[in-house]
């Protein structure tokens, strides 16, 4: 096992696609804003893994997998966090990455509290369950994740909701629910208390929604940046030229000045959203094309099963549809 606490750099591994790019720069910024750390930070956007052949257990976004390459990418040494791209933190990054394993391989999050689930902001979940967008990994202890093979399994051993909201390729005593709310809170903040958040609703995220509630908080730190040189406004205005970025960012942190930058009023939300529709701008474009691709791939699949005849083709679709995962998922589910 690795000591826990040997050493004052913090291996950060960033689940991203080109869609999310400004974000991980963003992110970065945050964290080592408020932390005396060193900090090794990398998105892995770059992560190129195979699919399973089972379409129906894709991947979702085009980093779903890429967490479970981490402890190769770190040579089986050492602790890594993996975070999401859509994040941003408010306090030491070490209280997160000081989180004992305590003989686990993996630590994630704890039970949502109340507030996570009282949203009325649109394009929320109506229900949000935990999620594994913020993973300590014991990558010595996980000498044995082989990613190909971690996808293989994705055609008849397991599901993608096992996989990816389970973890059912870990035993329960592997497996530590001990990170606080508070460092993934998701699209919930609280000055002087939440130390990450999670724009996870990809409808509403700042860089392409106006009116999402905490999302000056990202405004203010892209401002910080272009205020001490880590950003330049050059690097934003190609991501809206590029169409990942809504153009009325560029007035947003033209109108907030010297700062800090506060929530939008219902005038400027207009205003704002006039400016994005003018220019035709289409919220994560490229991402939703994607996921209706997916969709149709899906369909496809199930209708060439549901031509298969005879016995066979029976057992190969009960196969597919991860029987066996989802029936570990649910014992594991009854006796955690």
């Amino acid at each position: 096992m690795t000591n826990e606490n040997d050493s004052d750099i913090a291996y950060i591994f960033v689940g991203a696609d080109r869609s999310q790019l400004l974000a991980v720069p963003v992110l970065e910024h945050s964290i080592r804003r408020h932390t005396s750390m060193n900090i090794k930070l990398r998105s892995m956007d770059d992560v190129v893994l195979p699919d399973p052949k089972d379409v129906r257990q894709g991947k979702r976004t085009g980093f779903s997998f890429t967490r479970f390459a981490i402890p190769q990418l770190m040579g089986y040494k050492g602790r890594a966090i993996y975070l999401d791209a859509d994040m941003l933190v408010f306090r030491d990054f070490r209280e997160l990455w000081n989180l004992p394993f305590n003989s686990a391989k993996i630590i994630i999050q704890e039970e949502l509290p109340d507030q996570a689930q009282k949203q009325d902001k649109p394009g929320a979940l109506k229900k949000r369950v935990k999620q594994c967008s913020v993973m300590l990994l014991d990558c010595e202890a996980l000498s044995d994740w082989d990613p190909v093979k971690i996808i293989e399994g994705l055609d008849g051993k397991y599901t993608y909701q096992d996989l990816l909201y389970d973890m059912c390729i870990l035993d329960e005593s592997e497996i530590s629910y001990g990170v606080p709310f508070e460092w993934n809170s998701l699209e919930y903040y609280e000055a002087g208390k939440t130390g990450l958040i999670h724009w996870t609703d990809m409808n509403t995220q700042p860089w392409v929604y106006v009116n999402n509630p905490t999302g000056y908080l990202f405004l203010e730190e892209v401002r910080i940046m272009l205020e001490n040189g880590s950003m330049k406004l050059s690097q934003i205005e190609d991501e809206v030229r590029l169409g990942y970025v809504r153009p009325s960012i560029l007035q947003e942190l033209k109108d907030a000045g010297a700062g800090p930058v506060t929530a939008v009023t219902p005038e400027q939300v207009k205003r704002y959203e006039a400016i994005d529709a003018a220019a035709g701008f289409v919220k994560h474009k490229a991402v939703f094309q994607a996921a209706r691709e997916r969709s149709a791939a899906v369909k496809a699949y199930e209708a060439n099963l549901a031509k298969a005849k005879g016995p066979a083709a029976s057992v190969a679709h009960a196969a597919s549809s991860g029987v066996i995962g989802t029936l570990r998922s649910l014992k594991r589910r009854l006796f955690r």
